[in-house]
């Protein structure tokens, strides 16, 4: 509500809701506050004005690891010297779980990414496809309440971009988080989300369905 961050030559002026269990598409050029935006929700920048709200919940004065959210970085970000089991299981143990809940919860994402055969496996030894679905389980372990997801399939060639595009819609839907993804592509966007909020130099120009903007 009301967010405000301004750097030299640029300004993100904007609100913006998302509905339980909805994936809204930020969709715009390079340079237009997408990853800004998702860096302020998740607390890793503070805004100079306005509020995040979860909720009833003001998120804006709580750390990023108090939000509850979820997020998968462009690059996955993903811990080289473990394996993907332990990636997915390292927030679980941080956040104090208990061995069995982590070996349950792991498991369940697991299936749910298709990663069972890959589960010993090290970052460098995945395709990038599988690289990026070992993001995606570990931003979803501890159960975040928003899940945020920047340029989720950036990093991929053509084909296996639209073969993960459906793999990652059919998961969104399946988990019902409420989820922001950024993308350039809008056939991405209209592919992966029930909202599309269209971003142009840190404003939201136009904000509806796939259908509607189409």
């Amino acid at each position: 509500v009301g967010l405000r961050k301004t750097y030299p030559g640029f300004a993100l002026s904007l609100s913006l809701a998302v509905s339980p269990g909805q994936t809204l598409a930020l969709l715009g050029p390079s340079g237009s506050g997408k990853t800004t935006l998702l860096r302020l929700i998740a607390g890793l920048e503070a805004p100079e004005a306005g509020q995040v709200w979860l909720g009833t919940t003001d998120l804006t004065p709580l750390p990023p690891e108090a939000r509850g959210v979820g997020f998968v970085f462009q690059d996955y970000a993903l811990f080289p010297h473990l394996s993907v089991y332990e990636n997915i299981a390292f927030g679980l143990r941080e956040a104090r779980w208990e061995a069995q809940q982590v070996r349950a919860r792991v498991a369940e994402l697991l299936e749910l990414t298709h990663l069972e055969p890959h589960a010993q496996k090290r970052p460098h030894q995945l395709s990038g496809g599988e690289r990026q679905r070992v993001a995606l389980a570990r931003a979803l372990a501890p159960r975040p309440r928003v899940l945020l997801l920047d340029e989720p399939l950036g990093a991929l060639d053509l084909k296996l971009r639209w073969e993960l595009l459906w793999e990652l819609r059919a998961i969104l839907r399946q988990v019902r988080v409420p989820t922001l993804v950024v993308t350039h592509d809008h056939a991405e966007a209209f592919a992966l989300a029930e909202q599309v909020a269209l971003l142009r130099e840190g404003r939201v120009v136009q904000q509806g369905t796939p259908e509607r903007l189409y």
